[in-house]
């Protein structure tokens, strides 16, 4: 039981769907990427620049609520972005030019990205810092349904009722939200009027959690690692649709495989951490992340990959990630008591920011097949690589001192 009086795992649920709203926005529409780009005049890669033109407002988004759900409480900053995420859906849904998609996608972002950054901060408001992997990768249980079931349903929405009616189905799934948020999840943080609301101290607040050496290493390696699943995002309808010429029906199933390896990553994760801290599994996560994509980019090179090996290797890669993000996410928010909400807000900042700059790059290349998307990753894995490398070397060299 959580210090709320509710069981955990009714808690962790909620937190879950309200978490995964922005994950549905993402993959409910891809299979309908090709009749997109034929309704409004455009081409597919064009249009998965929406995907990076969300992730893009998604992180602005992050940094904008965390010191309002610090100052007013969690709930009614929530409220205000679902508003926000639903005006922008429906702009969507009457978009005629892809430049008009990418805005109301922004706009939708930037509305979404509140309930994200609520769950993730609530969950050090119900449970202890030494829960926090435990309960990220629950989240991620719930989080990885999104994957499995919303390309399935988007290609099936789009045959029988045109791309148009997805965003209609996002919009009715924000309304749910609100439901959720009002009558699941109770009170526990108390709003702080201290809290300064002021451009200056805000930043000045970011760059204080900055300086704490747990966060920025945990926080940037961590998204790094994460942004393998941006990548494959924003690649995987040229990859499949485009590249191996599969029907949207076999996409959707493709993609619901390959979530599989997000969800097995994050509960085989929960048997780890039994045995090892959660900063060894995470350093270890991000090598075996390396090891893989650098054996994908070389048998791109030396050989024509099917289908078959093309998904076994993003199956491998999203495993990965599956494990290292929890992790992740706990070290880095493990050093606060106070501002957790800012704290949260900057670690999602810079999560999705940096996945929508390396999400934007398969976009921008304009080259078809799997090799924007391989190459992508592998420098993200092995820079994360790196600096968990430096930060445990000089973590090992301070103890050393002390």
């Amino acid at each position: 039981m959580t210090k709320t009086g509710r069981s955990n795992f009714a808690i962790i649920l909620y937190l879950g769907i309200l978490n995964a709203l922005t994950p549905f926005t993402i993959d409910l529409y891809l299979p309908a990427f090709a009749d997109i780009a034929s309704d409004l005049n455009s081409t597919v890669q064009r249009v998965s620049l929406s995907v990076g033109t969300y992730f893009v407002g998604y992180a602005i988004g992050q940094l904008l609520y965390g010191p309002f759900l610090d100052r007013f409480g969690r709930k009614p900053p929530i409220y205000i972005g679902i508003a926000i995420y639903v005006a922008g859906s429906l702009g969507c849904m009457t978009a005629t030019t892809v430049e008009q998609l990418l805005i109301y996608r922004f706009l939708a972002a930037l509305g979404g990205s509140a309930a994200s950054v609520g769950a993730i901060t609530m969950v050090r408001d119900y449970f202890p810092p030494k829960e926090g992997a435990r309960v990220f990768s629950m989240l991620m249980l719930v989080l990885s349904a999104s994957p499995l079931f919303a390309p399935t349903l988007g290609s099936i929405i789009a045959d029988h009722w045109g791309w148009r009616a997805i965003f209609g189905l996002l919009t009715a799934m924000a309304v749910a939200n609100f439901v959720i948020l009002g009558a699941g999840l109770p009170y526990v943080y108390r709003p702080d009027p201290s809290v300064d609301l002021g451009i200056v101290s805000v930043f000045k607040k970011y760059l204080q959690i900055l300086k704490v050496p747990e966060f920025r290493a945990n926080t940037v390696a961590g998204a790094l690692s994460f942004a393998g699943l941006f990548v494959y995002l924003a690649g995987s309808p040229s990859i499949y649709i485009e590249g191996f010429g599969v029907s949207k029906r076999a996409y959707g199933l493709i993609f619901a495989l390959l979530a599989v390896g997000m969800i097995g990553g994050g509960q085989v994760n929960n048997l780890f951490l039994r045995r090892w801290t959660s900063a060894k599994i995470f350093k270890r996560a991000v090598s075996m992340q390396v090891l893989i994509s650098l054996s994908f980019v070389a048998c791109i090179l030396l050989m024509q990959l099917d289908v078959i090996a093309t998904t076994l290797f993003l199956f491998a890669l999203l495993s990965c990630t599956g494990i290292s993000y929890p992790n992740a996410a706990s070290l880095a928010l493990a050093p606060f008591e106070k501002d957790v909400g800012s704290a949260s807000s900057l670690l999602g900042f810079i999560q999705m920011g940096l996945g929508a700059i390396l999400a934007s790059l398969v976009g921008i290349m304009e080259v078809k097949g799997t090799m924007p998307t391989a190459v992508v990753i592998s420098l993200s894995s092995i820079i994360a690589w790196i600096i968990l490398l430096r930060h445990s070397r000089t973590q090992t060299y301070l103890s050393s001192q002390a």
